[in-house]
């Protein structure tokens, strides 16, 4: 009786062993995807490329909601250039540089919220330069079977520093302020490359995630000094951040 109790439990541990062992097999399973491993930029090419952006505004009392009489101009021009090397097919590792030029002059501008409560201010002045350089790594995949068009993504390091002055009013009740600020990110820029020719492809990307952090030391009218420190992270589309640019391949 004993041997026949010791024979089922041993019969019994190895069916249960063996239906384990099938369900870890049927859970590990993997999907085939249909995603083509085929090269679209080979191991050994040089990329460089850039973008550039400028925009201006000019206002000569302009009436707009709350806003009244507004009068002022300003531009924002930002170049930046880059460049890599394919290590291995479809995967690039490189630098890119960046100037960015902010400048806004406003000699009037009136906020009028209603009941009695205006804001008026004159003189208003700002500019600011900001210089960037980012590392960068790139991934590329084909659509399809297409030697045209392709989709990357693009995992990227910035390190930036910025120095601004801002003021308002003048003589007697003039009022500056000069910063210096240090930024760091962390980001990711999916995009769409199309080739144009055989060496030269239209790119377009845009920053989706990313973790930003910001140092800023200010001083007012050469006495008051002050600080401050912000760390942000976003998961989100802004149309706001579209680049385009052009890239080469050699």
């Amino acid at each position: 009786m004993t041997k026949r109790l010791l024979l089922a439990i041993v019969l019994l541990v190895g069916v249960t062993l063996t239906a384990g062992a099938q369900k870890e097999r049927r859970k590990f399973k993997r999907i085939d995807r249909g995603v083509q491993e085929s090269v679209f930029i080979p191991k050994g090419q040089w990329m460089a490329g850039g973008s550039v952006s400028y925009s201006e505004h000019e206002e000569d009392n302009l009436n707009f909601l709350v806003l009244k009489d507004v009068e002022g101009k300003g531009y924002n021009f930002k170049v930046s250039p880059y460049f890599g090397y394919f290590f291995a097919d479809n995967m690039a590792a490189g630098f890119r540089f960046a100037y960015n030029r902010t400048y806004l002059d406003m000699p009037n501008f009136n906020l009028n919220l209603g009941d009695d409560l205006n804001i008026s201010l004159s003189d208003l002045y700002y500019l600011q330069h900001r210089y960037d350089v980012s590392g960068f790594l790139r991934t590329y995949m084909p659509i399809g079977n297409s030697k045209i068009f392709g989709l990357f993504n693009e995992l990227r390091l910035s390190y930036g520093y910025s120095t601004g002055k801002n003021s308002t009013g003048s003589g007697t009740e003039y009022d500056g302020t000069f910063e210096k600020a240090h930024h760091l990110q962390i980001g990711i820029a999916p995009g769409l490359t199309a080739f144009v020719t055989n060496w030269a492809a239209v790119e377009v990307s845009m920053d989706i995630m990313g973790f930003d952090f910001k140092w800023q030391n200010q001083q007012t009218n050469q006495i008051e000094t002050g600080k401050r420190r912000t760390s942000s992270g976003n998961f989100k589309i802004d149309l706001f951040s579209i680049n385009i640019g052009m890239t080469f391949y050699l």
